[in-house]
Order: structure tokens, then sequence, then C-alpha cells
């Protein structure tokens, strides 16, 4: 049913473009045969907005995969470097709220672990919302920061890094088969915000599956029981979205490019200084305007790169320094 429903919904937006571009079409050429300019000049702004709602619907139509239109889970890991990338791992998920709440997705914090300074360590959000994995699937991997740093007193220019995974939150329809043996759950006192009453019980939990190494944790309740049902959850869901990954890889033939985000595999550079200039390395595509993109603008990046992921097509891009 929801197969039917998408593609319903597909088929419907195409024929509206359809008879829209048509009747679009005869009222500038009826402008045209009258010397109505005002008319003319409304007929080619209703084109240009028809040509804005096609891309959108083209956009829409890549999002077919089987978890899709699933929930999704972003997970941001600060990397080497101390304070530097704990702020910037903390300037990406403030990042990945305001595009959220851009699209109108509802967003918990599920995990939260502030750095010694200032920024994150890591930090796990829940994105609900249509399509919300569809989208951002094709956010995992590394990204860099150059700027001039904060904390540096010198002023010297800095590079950090912060890598994102995303995952879908799994139906309750799909199952995924967890033995208890093969886990190590670990209990520990939540931190960060919350009040007095979240760091005074071992209520934070982390779980960690020991054939596969994955590791998930959740301190978003006061009950130690929620937030093992959370987590389990949420391990359920990274053990679907790794099996997800295994057969897209094999189909494609392309396992190390699609699956492995270890820290050799950045997929955005993000430069503040001495020029301002966010460039995808997988795509090409670029913008000279770094605050709109690190206050949620986004969807021209997850675009091209669901685009890219569809087609196969590859770019050979150079690096930003």
């Amino acid at each position: 049913m929801t197969e039917r429903r998408r593609l319903d919904e597909a088929i419907t937006a195409t024929r509206s473009i359809e008879r829209d571009l048509v009747d679009t079409s005869e009222l500038i050429e009826m402008a045209e045969a009258e010397g109505d300019e005002a008319m003319a000049e409304d007929g080619v702004a209703a084109l240009k907005a028809l040509a804005l709602r096609a891309e959108k619907d083209k956009v829409a139509a890549l999002l077919s995969g089987e978890a899709d239109n699933n929930d999704s889970y972003i997970e941001i890991n600060s990397g080497a470097g101390g304070t530097e990338s704990q702020d910037w791992a903390s300037m990406l998920l403030r990042m990945y709220q305001r595009w959220a709440e851009s699209h109108g997705y509802k967003v918990e914090m599920i995990d939260y672990n502030a750095g010694e300074q200032a920024g994150i360590k890591n930090a796990t959000l829940l994105v609900k919302g249509a399509q919300a994995y569809g989208w951002a699937k094709t956010e995992s991997g590394v990204h860099r920061l150059v700027r001039i740093s904060p904390y540096d007193s010198a002023a010297r220019r800095h590079t950090s890094f912060a890598s994102v995974w995303v995952y879908p939150q799994v139906d309750d329809d799909i199952e995924i088969e967890v033995k208890e043996a093969d886990l190590r759950i670990d209990t520990y006192r939540a931190s960060g915000a919350g009040g007095q009453h979240i760091n005074t019980t071992d209520s934070a939990i982390r779980i960690t599956h020991i054939p596969t190494g994955v590791v998930v944790a959740c301190q978003s309740e006061r009950s130690q029981h929620k937030n093992r049902a959370t987590a389990m959850k949420m391990l359920k869901a990274r053990l679907y979205e790794r099996e997800l990954a295994i057969r897209e890889a094999e189909a494609a033939k392309t396992e190390a490019a699609k699956t492995d985000i270890g820290w050799g595999h950045q997929i955005r550079s993000y430069v503040l200084q001495p020029y301002q200039l966010v460039k995808d390395l997988r795509t090409g595509v670029t913008s000279t305007s770094p605050d709109d993109v690190l206050n949620g603008e986004l969807d021209a990046f997850m675009a091209a790169a669901l685009s890219q992921r569809v087609t196969g097509e590859t770019v050979t891009v150079e690096d930003v320094d």
C-alpha cells in the first residue's frame, strides 16, 4: 500500500505538470498574438515556477529505496583534534537540526555527549517525517571544516573533521533478529542538559553488538528501561542499514566507495577562511555561502548525491584546501 500510494502521488504530480505546461504555453502564445507583454511576462514566470516544481518532483522520484520513507537517525561524531573538532561536530548538529526543521520534520535528541571545553564529542538525532531517511541518507561520511580557529590566540587556520552516519528507523513490521548473547550492555550516568535529576542515576544505556562491533547509546529518558528500549531500536536500525548498504554495494559492485565512511573518505569540505566555499567532493556541487549551508540549506547537495547514487555517474572533483 505504501508503494502504491507513492506511485499514485508520482503519477498525479507528473500529469499535473503536463497539464500546467500546456496551459501556460497556450497562455504565452495568446499573449504574444495579442501583444500583451504583461500577460507574456506572467506566463514566463509561471514556466519558471513550473520548472522548479518539476525539479523538486524529479528529486522525489529518486526516493524509492526500501527504507526511504522511514524516519532517520543522524549520528555525529567529532574527529581527532579536541576542542576544534568537537566545536565542528556541534556546528554540524545545529546544521542538521535546522535542515530538518525547515522541512517540517520533528527532531528528537536521542544521545548527547558534550565536549570538555566546547562543542560535542558525539550526538544522535531522530528525525521524524515523510522521506526523512531518503533525503538524509547521502550525508553519511566525513565532513571537513577549514577556518581561522576562535580557540587559537595566534589566529591560525585549522582543519577539523567530524563524521556523520545516517540510518533509518526500522518499521515494526521489519524483523531483525538480535541474540541476547551477542550483546554487551553497559549503564552509565547521563551527561549534558536536562537538569540535575538526569545525572543522579545510571539511566543511560550503551549497547554493543559484538559480532559486528556496532555501538549505540541512549540517554534521552529518565528511565533505564525506556533508554534500553530506544537503544535496541537504534541497534536494529543500524543492523538493518548495514544490510541495506551491503545489498546496494553488491548490486553496484562499488562496496568500498559506497559503504566505507572512514576518516579517509570525506564527502564535503566547508572552507570559511581565507575564502568562503562549500564543495561536495562526490558531485562537484558548490556553494559560496557557507553560512546558508550551515543554517540548513542542504537540499542542492542532497539532490545531486541522490541523483548520482541512482544513475551511477562518477564525477572527478579536485579537493579544496
